[in-house]
C-alpha cells in the first residue's frame, strides 16, 4: 500500500491558525453572551468581537447556532471528563467532589453554569443542540450510575442516578436565580441527598450500619 502523504509545514501552520481563529470566535461569543445574552447577540456582534468580518467568520462556522453548539460541546466534554476522573474514588469522595465541582466553583465557573443553562433553553427548539444536550445528560447520568453501583444502594443505581441528576440540575438552576438559596446552601442540600440516595452516612460509612450502631 502506498504511503499516505503527510501534511506539509504550511498546512500544519494553517491548521494552527484555523484553530486559533475558532477559539477567538468562541471567546467572542463568550464575551457577547456576558454583555447582552445569547438571544440579543448577532453574528455581526460575534465577528466584530473576534476581529473579523461576518463572511470571514462563516468560513469557520455555519452560523451563530453552530458557534453555540461548538462551545456547548467543549464545555460539556470538560464537565464529563471531570466527572469521569472522579470514578476511581470511593462513593463518598465522589459525592464531595461533585458537590464542589457544581456548587463551589471548583472546576466550573459561574459563567459556564449560566451558559449551559442558556443552552438548555435554546435546545428546546434547536434540533442539533437538543441532541447534544441529550448526549450530555446520558454521559452525566452514566457517571452517577457508576457512583451508585459502588455504594450500598447499588441495586437501585439507575433510579438513583436519575434522581441525583434531577437534583443536580434543579438545585444548580435554582441557586443561579435564587439569592436566598445560593450555591452554598444548594451544595449542602445536594450533598446530603446524594449521601441518602447512596445509602451512606455523611462520614462515608453504610447508613444502615451507622444507624445500627
Amino acid at each position: 500500500m502506498a504511503e499516505q502523504p503527510q501534511p506539509g509545514a504550511g498546512e500544519k501552520r494553517g491548521n494552527h491558525r484555523g484553530e486559533g481563529r475558532r477559539r477567538a470566535i468562541l471567546n467572542a461569543l463568550h464575551d457577547c453572551i456576558i454583555e447582552q445574552g445569547y438571544a440579543r447577540t448577532t453574528l455581526a456582534d460575534i465577528a466584530r468581537k473576534a476581529g473579523m468580518s461576518p463572511s470571514h467568520l462563516l468560513y469557520y462556522f455555519d452560523g451563530k447556532d453552530a458557534i453555540l453548539s461548538d462551545y456547548f460541546q467543549r464545555v460539556g466534554n470538560r464537565i464529563v471528563a471531570r466527572m469521569q476522573s472522579f470514578l476511581s474514588e470511593p462513593p463518598s469522595r465522589q459525592i464531595e467532589l461533585l458537590s464542589d465541582l457544581f456548587f463551589a466553583g471548583k472546576g466550573i465557573t459561574r459563567f459556564e453554569i449560566g451558559f449551559m443553562l442558556e443552552c438548555f433553553g435554546v435546545a428546546v427548539h434547536d434540533t442539533r443542540l437538543h441532541g447534544e444536550k441529550a448526549e450530555l445528560d446520558r454521559a452525566c447520568k452514566a457517571c452517577l450510575r457508576e457512583l451508585f453501583r459502588a455504594a450500598p444502594s447499588r441495586e437501585r443505581a439507575r433510579d438513583c442516578a436519575e434522581i441525583g441528576y434531577a437534583l443536580l440540575i434543579g438545585l444548580r438552576t435554582a441557586a443561579f436565580f435564587d439569592r436566598e438559596l445560593g450555591p452554598l446552601k444548594a451544595r449542602e442540600l445536594f450533598r446530603n441527598e446524594m449521601y441518602s440516595l447512596a445509602g451512606l452516612a455523611p462520614d462515608g460509612s453504610d447508613a444502615c450500619t451507622a444507624a445500627g450502631n
